[in-house]
């Protein structure tokens, strides 16, 4: 093993032992817990982090090729997506907890921190989910909401509670991206890059023509992908990061 590769891990396996610190028993959480109703109902547009219109629970995570798990949930601002709603625009779907050290990195020093902007467009829609539980590292309506500021995100960050929506896309890790073509197919889903924190890892996948060493963007490259209209070159790669703190 090389000393870079060494390197590497060890930064990696930091980074995973502060993913896994939730907030202690004593520390008042961000937001009152919110409990789901049974059956879910839609949430009032005006109340963030009120319940929210669930997913239909999937028995195995969405598919390539395959339509898109319809969801409507509320962002930290109180107003309301629906998936429905976004037909005919390329959109993506980037899985976030604010306290995660590599939605840290990738937000502020990272490919996360203006690429949202970069790639804004009118017909591509940028949504942040967070999945995680009420009481869990980085949940809450306020503690989103000073996030969003704090890492100057211009598009909206969307609450999942209950992690149905999540749960029903198989997102796993944080960041977890997955891109949606305007038809509602879901085309992409992996990890942002080939870099975990910075450093390359040379047994990520990469494109045939990259050099050793070359960072990948894996979601530029999902993207630039269909807007040539072309089959996507790398449409299934390993996600890096923490794990989504789902409810038990």
């Amino acid at each position: 093993m090389t000393i870079s590769r060494m390197l590497l891990l060890s930064v990696v396996c930091s980074a995973l032992l502060a993913c896994d610190r939730d907030p202690p028993a004593h520390a008042a959480p961000s937001a009152p817990p919110v409990t789901d109703p049974k059956p879910p109902v839609p949430a009032p547009t005006g109340a963030p982090g009120g319940p929210a219109a669930e997913a239909p629970a999937a028995a195995q995570p969405a598919a390539l090729g395959k339509p898109a798990p319809d969801f409507t949930l509320v962002d930290t601002e109180g107003a309301t997506h629906a998936l429905s709603k976004l037909r005919g625009k390329t959109v993506v779907l980037e899985w976030f907890n604010p306290d995660c050290p590599f939605v840290r990195f990738a937000h502020s020093q990272g490919p996360l921190e203006d690429m949202a902007g970069r790639v804004a467009r009118a017909d591509l829609v940028w949504l942040s989910i967070n999945s995680g539980a009420a009481g869990k590292q980085g949940h809450g309506v306020d503690r989103n909401k000073r996030a969003r500021s704090d890492y100057r995100m211009p598009n909206p960050i969307l609450l999942d509670e209950s992690g149905s929506v999540g749960r029903a896309y198989g997102a796993a890790k944080t960041p977890h991206l997955f891109v949606i073509d305007p038809d509602g197919v879901l085309v992409f889903r992996g990890g942002i890059d080939n870099a975990p924190m910075g450093e390359v890892d040379p047994e990520r996948p990469r494109l045939p023509a990259a050099k050793d060493g070359e960072r990948v963007n894996y979601v530029d490259t999902a993207l630039e992908d269909l807007k040539q209209r072309r089959p996507l070159r790398l449409a299934d790669v390993p996600a890096y990061g923490c794990s989504v703190k789902y409810a038990s």
